[in-house]
């Protein structure tokens, strides 16, 4: 029994179908989520979801948000969620670069300190999931199945 899989933002819906199993950025870890699992809500952290179906993976970007799963079903409702060949590898550098300026510096407003923190570790997740995505892809590895988004979402700069 496949386990359907709903991957929400508020600005679209980045994923839906049905998959064997998914991992999620938990705020206190990574969740493996398979078939029949016990009913569950939980918040989000940040990191990387996999979802697997038929040995391939697909990979997202996850940025907050809650997770509520069910024996046959699991939504994951994001802040953000950026598939790996969707992300802007330039821009997450831009974001990166302006965040690490900012946190060096000097004195920083504390609540300046702790979004240039946020926006530098968001940037360095999409980094990281950009560059593994391009690797694999390089020694020809296959590629999940694609769902295609049903809208397309733009950050503001630094996000």
């Amino acid at each position: 029994m496949p386990l359907h899989l709903e991957i929400v933002t508020p600005e679209r819906r980045a994923f839906e179908g049905d998959v064997d199993e998914v991992i999620v950025p938990g705020i206190e870890g990574e969740m493996g989520i398979l078939p029949h699992h016990a009913p569950l809500i939980s918040l989000l952290g940040q990191g990387v979801l996999r979802l697997k179906t038929g040995g391939q993976e697909q990979e997202f970007a996850i940025f907050g948000g809650f997770l509520q799963v069910r024996p046959d079903r699991v939504v994951v409702m994001a802040e953000t969620a950026d598939m790996a060949s969707e992300i802007d590898v330039a821009r997450a550098e831009r974001a990166r670069r302006e965040a690490e300026h900012v946190l060096e510096g000097g004195f920083v407003e504390s609540a300046d300190l702790a979004s240039a923190r946020a926006a530098l570790q968001r940037a360095l997740i999409r980094l990281r999931l950009a560059d593994r995505g391009s690797r694999q892809s390089s020694r020809g590895e296959h590629e999940a199945p694609r769902h295609a988004p049903t809208q397309t979402h733009h950050e503001p700069p630094g996000e």
